[in-house]
């Protein structure tokens, strides 16, 4: 059959906890470069799977994240997660300014003080746990309040609205059909509440991180009303939940692998390297996020793609690619140097990144170094996992110490 000729249909199944989808295996081998339905958008996608075609995508001009806007293009979820002004629809040298102001605001300093606040954090959820003894549930103790604790600080939103907040992005994560309303709503609401917040920052800028966006200067450039108010909402929304699920799922990871977990204990400092590497492994994500629009014609693995058609790309799929990783479906936490692609790649690689790893890092060697005979308090094969969002992550995860 000539490549393209054939559609797949893509809800993207739910493998089996962090079992790789075999679809998607399937696509990366038989069909590298494939034609997709989704269950939300109108029409057909091309989902690009191999690591130097990601790389491509992700990184040539011939392809725009900003001709998405207006289209009601295939996707997961029914209402768009993406707003029009953010940064991740925009196309260099729009999204290159943006970008360069934003870095300013997780420069080394910054992130020195983030790395404390992650601490102290961690330190406090890992106390309360040890108090309420055995058994802990490390999603509802650690991993959930973690990640959107540490936003909040690192952003300074008040207590009084750190729940609704969360409350609004979970609810634009949502792939149910008869959520669309619901996500609409919480989506405005959840504007308008950073419109307020971030204007008033810009008039009394303090130490946390949206003064610091109100206030990053490249030469004469800042960022205007609507960048601020919107990047602002990117970063609790990326900054929060997908941590969490990250989180829970590197925890998994580790207690359901005896072996890598007793190295990790007897060789600390190996941790940052094999967070990296479970990155590359666990498939974090169902499916696709915002997609790409070829602007001319280009030819990926040898299928041609038209001018105009939407393109999506798999970074797991690229995190499992056999041309540039050895071994590519093995967990190796001594693999060096992986270039995983599971903060995406290129020009809308994320700019929370080096927030996300701190908090990973500090909660894992935390986890590790208080609680060295942790275990999971069930079989791996009764742990509950997420069936209706785009992320894949354990409900709970049960532990004994």
């Amino acid at each position: 059959m000539e490549p393209g000729t054939n559609v797949w249909n893509c809800p993207f199944d739910y493998a089996e906890a962090l079992e790789f989808d075999p679809t998607l295996k399937r696509l990366l081998t038989e069909e590298p470069v494939a034609r997709i339905r989704l269950p939300y958008g109108e029409g057909e996608a091309w989902l690009v799977t191999r690591y130097e075609d990601v790389r491509t995508v992700t990184t040539d001009r011939r392809f725009s994240r900003h001709a998405v806007i207006g289209r009601d293009f295939p996707r997961m979820t029914p209402e768009p997660i993406v707003q029009d002004e953010a940064i991740n629809v925009m196309d260099p040298p729009a999204s290159s300014r943006l970008r360069s102001l934003v870095s300013k605001a997780f420069a080394p300093r910054h992130l020195d003080r983030m790395r404390a606040r992650t601490q102290h954090v961690v330190d406090g959820l890992l106390d309360r746990m040890a108090e309420q003894g055995p058994p802990g549930d490390l999603m509802e103790n650690l991993a959930s309040p973690l990640p959107l604790t540490t936003i909040c600080e690192v952003l300074d939103i008040p207590e009084a609205d750190r729940a609704q907040l969360r409350g609004h992005a979970r609810t634009m994560m949502n792939t149910s059909r008869d959520n669309r309303d619901n996500a609409v709503r919480a989506k405005a609401d959840m504007r308008a509440y950073f419109a307020t917040l971030t204007a008033h920052r810009r008039a009394h800028p303090g130490d946390d991180l949206i003064s610091a966006l109100a206030t990053a200067r490249d030469g004469d450039e800042i960022l205007d009303e609507r960048e601020l108010t919107v990047m602002a909402m990117v970063l609790l929304i990326t900054g929060q939940d997908t941590t969490t699920y990250e989180i829970g799922n590197l925890s998994y990871t580790l207690l359901t692998r005896p072996e890598a977990l007793a190295m990790l204990r007897s060789h600390p400092e190996k941790l940052p390297q094999a967070i990296e590497e479970m990155l590359r492994f666990i498939p974090f994500r169902k499916g696709v996020g915002i997609p790409r629009v070829a602007l001319e014609d280009v030819e990926l693995s040898g299928v041609t793609i038209r001018e105009g058609d939407i393109v999506h790309v798999s970074y797991l799929t690229a995190n499992r690619d056999g041309r540039k990783f050895d071994r590519p479906d093995e967990l190796d936490l001594d693999r060096e140097k992986t270039s995983h692609m599971t903060f995406g790649w290129g020009g809308h690689h994320c700019l929370g990144a080096p927030l996300a790893f701190t908090e990973m890092e500090v909660a894992l060697g935390t986890l590790l170094d208080r609680f060295p005979e942790m275990k999971l308090a069930k079989p791996a094969d009764e742990v509950r996992w997420n069936e209706t969002s785009i992320w894949r992550y354990p409900m709970a995860l049960p532990v004994i110490w």
